[in-house]
């Protein structure tokens, strides 16, 4: 079984809309909390920040850890092709902005960032990551 940790944030600005990014694979596309996967040895928190940053252009400063979630991923429903299921940590804080801009980022898995009320995340073609995350939060 492979094993991957990664850290989300759930960010609001003041008019109660929430900071999505698009994530991206091959063909298909869904929205996502800004966040990934760990790099060896990074912390949850840094790696949080680091991948806001580069997914919405933000600088992000971490707040409350909101849950954990666990996951195992069939190897038959997995993203790439693999003979192996994926075990999948996903570590949700609260984060407030702190400077930067949106922008999208180039060549990652991500190629789109923006804000959204709550009644139009409910509409987009999203992964269970956002309802999860946001149940976490007591948005959903």
């Amino acid at each position: 079984m492979d094993l991957r940790v990664a850290a989300y944030a759930v960010i609001t600005d003041d008019d109660g809309r929430v900071l999505l990014a698009r994530w991206v694979d091959g063909r298909r596309a869904a929205w996502t909390m800004p966040g990934g996967g760990l790099e060896a040895g990074e912390d949850p928190e840094d790696a949080m920040r680091r991948e806001v940053d580069e997914e919405t252009g933000y600088t992000a400063r971490v707040g409350d850890l909101i849950g954990i979630n666990s996951r195992v991923i069939p190897a038959n429903r997995r993203s790439h092709r693999s003979d192996a299921p994926l075990h999948t940590l996903r570590i949700v804080y609260s984060a407030t902005i702190t400077g930067g801009s949106l922008r999208f980022e180039e060549h990652g898995t991500t190629d789109r960032a923006g804000w959204f009320t709550l009644a139009e995340v409910k509409e987009l073609q999203r992964v269970k990551l956002v309802d999860i995350a946001l149940r976490m939060a007591g948005l959903f």
